[in-house]
């Protein structure tokens, strides 16, 4: 009897460590269409799965999904989280890819950020071939996420965390009219209205925004643990992921 039980936690730690090997994260560089180096963090947990691209808001990097990309993993999405050459640190993760564009002297506003998301989006489409790709975005990112979704065929749903017209040269609404793809849309409380009036194709049945009971916050970090508000909002982003997973 000792022995079947020996024999079994053993499988069962076997099987842990196999699990943990499989979902486990690394870090992955590829080109953005000017070149500069982009630095991402790549994990796989299964090569049929869904594939989401995580971008983050001003002043972060890749660090401001740590948490998330946890969880989305043990929803059985595959996750590739980027540093935008526009950002800096976020969770004690500096943005490389955004210091290897100043030491370049490269530009590195919000709008040269779209490169960058559309160089990532290619890299996993062309890494895993025809695979679903959805975008998630974090403030000036989920403009430009629901932006690339508009004219990117790869794009099949975007999720966008406080979205808004943050550019100088860019309408975002103007730029995604035509967009006939799932998309979710939530933000603080007190931003709802104008993120809610950011997408007018009100014909688009696969369209949801979603508004907190609570006060939230600005974009993503409503995600975080520390977040008192994360509870509600990933209660109603879980199903629409679910939705995606068929």
């Amino acid at each position: 009897m000792q022995r079947v039980l020996f024999s079994s936690l053993i499988l069962i730690l076997l099987f842990s460590s196999f699990q943990k090997e499989k979902i486990s994260t690394k870090i992955v560089t590829f080109p953005s269409l000017d070149g500069l180096t982009i630095t991402a963090d790549y994990t796989e947990v299964k090569k049929d799965a869904v594939w989401i691209v995580l971008c983050h808001q001003a002043r972060f990097s890749r660090g401001e999904y740590k948490e998330a990309v946890v969880k989305l993993n043990k929803m059985g999405f595959n996750c590739l989280a980027i540093d935008q050459r526009s950002g800096n640190e976020c969770n004690k993760v500096k943005n490389e890819t955004a210091a290897l564009a100043l030491s370049k002297k490269l530009p590195s506003e919000f709008l040269d950020a779209q490169q960058d998301i559309q160089a990532a989006v290619e890299y996993i489409y062309n890494l895993n071939g025809n695979k679903t790709i959805v975008l998630i975005g974090s403030s000036y990112s989920s403009s430009l996420a629901l932006v690339e979704a508009a004219t990117n065929f790869r794009v099949k749903a975007v999720i966008a965390f406080s979205p808004g017209e943050y550019f100088k040269d860019l309408n975002v609404s103007q730029n995604i009219k035509a967009l006939n793809k799932p998309i979710f849309v939530t933000s603080s409380k007190n931003e709802a209205k104008s993120a809610g009036a950011l997408y007018t194709n009100y014909e688009n049945a696969n369209y949801e925004q979603f508004i907190p009971q609570s006060e939230g916050e600005h974009g993503s970090k409503v995600l975080w643990e520390k977040s008192p508000s994360q509870k509600e909002y990933w209660e109603a982003l879980t199903p629409f992921l679910e939705k995606l997973k068929k």
